[in-house]
């Protein structure tokens, strides 16, 4: 048995030492890793649409693919070593919610720069990463401009006529409604292009009106 054992170190020492790493190979690793992130991040920051935009999510994105890339570089490196790494990480659990199904493609997008760059198909990396922002930003920029928005008003029964005439003018799809004591609440799916927003003038100048709100709708 202690054959065996001897044999394995053996055949491990051989494994790390075919497959060193100059510190020039790995600057220039994390260097084209830090490229692809700086356009991740770009696209990301000018060009999300989300509800709300996350500076955190963005820096984190560079941090994934600087970490993956290393990652990989250890693996490539030595086999002792990939195999503490992987029973480390085999450990780890992530318990943070995605709240925009698009994050999940930019945190994938992050993590597969880390592994080509790691694993030295650097040209990849970049045209992948400049052939996937390409067509995000073009796919965000063709998306219609009819918005999407919620329509909340409040108001007394004396108003009601004339506030769903307005509504069914709009084509609002009622999402929620609330009845109060003396007053009922209406929140309404409605979409519409640009940004005037007229109605909500008419809907003020309504007697019976207390309360209107517009909130764009992004399904979260």
């Amino acid at each position: 048995m202690t054959e065996y054992i001897d044999e394995i170190k053996k055949l491990m020492g051989q494994a790390d030492s075919l497959s060193t790493i100059t510190a020039a190979q790995i600057i220039a690793c994390l260097t084209f890793t830090l490229l692809c992130a700086a356009i991740i991040y770009c696209t990301y920051r000018f060009f999300y649409r989300g509800a709300c935009y996350s500076e955190n999510f963005a820096i984190l994105l560079v941090m994934v693919a600087v970490i993956t890339a290393m990652i990989i570089l250890t693996i490539s490196s030595s086999l002792s070593l990939s195999l503490g790494t992987i029973g480390a990480l085999s450990i780890i659990r992530f318990r943070s919610a995605i709240k925009d199904p698009l994050d999940v493609g930019f945190l994938f997008w992050s993590v597969v720069v880390g592994l080509t760059t790691g694993a030295g198909m650097v040209p990849f990396a970049v045209i992948g990463s400049l052939f996937i922002a390409f067509l995000y930003i073009a796919m965000t920029l063709l998306r219609t401009s009819r918005g999407s928005y919620l329509l909340v008003v409040r108001y007394t029964d004396k108003a009601a006529d004339e506030v769903s005439k307005i509504i069914d003018e709009l084509g609002g799809r009622l999402k929620n409604k609330t009845v109060y004591k003396e007053e009922t609440e209406l929140t309404v799916q409605i979409r519409f292009r640009g940004a005037d927003t007229p109605f909500m003038d008419e809907l003020r100048g309504i007697d019976g009106v207390s309360n209107t709100v517009l909130v764009e709708f992004t399904g979260e």
